[in-house]
Order: structure tokens, then sequence, then C-alpha cells
């Protein structure tokens, strides 16, 4: 709390994100931040296409070691996320509401069992999603809506809709890495069972 000649008020450091969190690039997934609020609404729309082309032929429970979401459940945040941000521009063109809390990822990924969600019915989910963000954050563009985020401050359509395309393609550098993983996790397996093959047969010993 702090004090002065105009009373106490509550405070909390803002919280970073965007570029200067990520770097610009983004030192993982290598987004550029400089992209246009357009450029970012046509990445969104071809989300669908992309995440359904990298996931193509795959199970959806394909997990790393060092992530704590399968890819399933990436495509399933991803989405959710997507329909968060669009709400949020939504109530504050038609509603005023501009003022908007952080959520806590994990806690939603909890609530919805984000590594028990099918493949099939996530990239189902992601297509409505991403039309629907790209309808409101286009009206949301055109009308200069700005939310008020208690975390991060005052974020414009602008800001929203470079955030989102960076989420959406992080997580998609994400599933690539676990992807890969479990290529090359197949791959030794695969490596074990050509060397056993290859082993001379020995007799059994337990006898006749």
């Amino acid at each position: 709390m702090i004090s002065g000649w105009w009373g106490s008020v509550n405070w909390h450091p803002m919280e970073l994100w965007g570029a200067r969190l990520y770097g610009n690039p983004c030192r993982d997934c290598g987004f550029d931040w400089s992209l246009t609020p357009r450029e970012a609404l046509g990445q969104v729309e071809d989300l669908p296409a992309r995440y359904g082309a990298l996931v193509k032929g795959r199970r959806g429970d394909e997990r790393h070691p060092d992530l704590a979401w399968n890819v399933a459940a990436y495509v399933s945040h991803v989405t959710d996320n997507l329909r968060n941000w669009a709400e949020r521009l939504a109530g504050a063109r038609l509603a005023g509401t501009r003022q908007v809390p952080g959520y806590d990822q994990d806690l939603l990924a909890q609530a919805r069992f984000y590594n028990d969600v099918s493949l099939a019915g996530a990239l189902w989910s992601l297509r409505w999603a991403a039309d629907a963000w790209v309808t409101s954050v286009s009206a949301a563009l055109e009308e200069g809506v700005a939310l008020e985020h208690a975390d991060r401050g005052v974020q414009r359509a602008e800001d929203v809709a470079r955030n989102n395309a960076h989420d959406a393609a992080h997580h998609a550098w994400d599933i690539e890495r676990i992807l890969a993983h479990a290529a090359r996790t197949r791959g030794m397996h695969g490596s074990e069972v050509v060397r056993r093959s290859n082993a001379p047969h020995l007799p059994d010993p337990s006898g006749d």
C-alpha cells in the first residue's frame, strides 16, 4: 500500500507482456512483434488450417517431459484464450465494460481437464473460436477499443491482436517440440526392435 497526501491506495507492479517479456522476435518461437494488427488477424484466421496440418495423423495425447500439457491440451488452451479475449473486447465495445481481470490458465486447464480433451473436438472448437475472434477483434480495431487490464494496464485492440497471435504461434512451437520428442522416442524404440531382431538366436535356457 502507498500512502501520501492523496490518501492510501493498493499498488502492485504491472505484469510484463508482449515483446518486453518474450523479446522481439520471440526468443523461443521467433514471433515478430512488429507485425500489423491486420497481419495478426490473418494469422489467427489461418490458425485452424495451420494447427490441423501440424497435428494431422496424431492422437493428441503425445507429451514432452518438460511440458505439463499434451498436444490436445495446447489446442484447447489456444481456443480458450481466443474466446476469452474476443468476449472481453465485445463487452467493452457493446457495453462499455473496459475493466478486465487476469485469469489463471492452469486453473482453467484443471477445470476443463485439458489433457483428456479429444484432439478432434479441440480442433472443432478452435475453428469456431478463431472465427469469433476475428469478428470481434476486427470490430474492436475499427472502433479503437481499449481495455483496462488489472495486471497489464491499458490493452488496446491492437495489443490484444498481437498478444493472441503470439500465444497461438508460441504454442504451435510447443506442439512441434512435443511431436519432435515423440518422433525421437519412436525412433529409439524402433532401433531397439531392430537390434533385438538382428541378435543371434540363442537356445531356450528352459530346455525342451
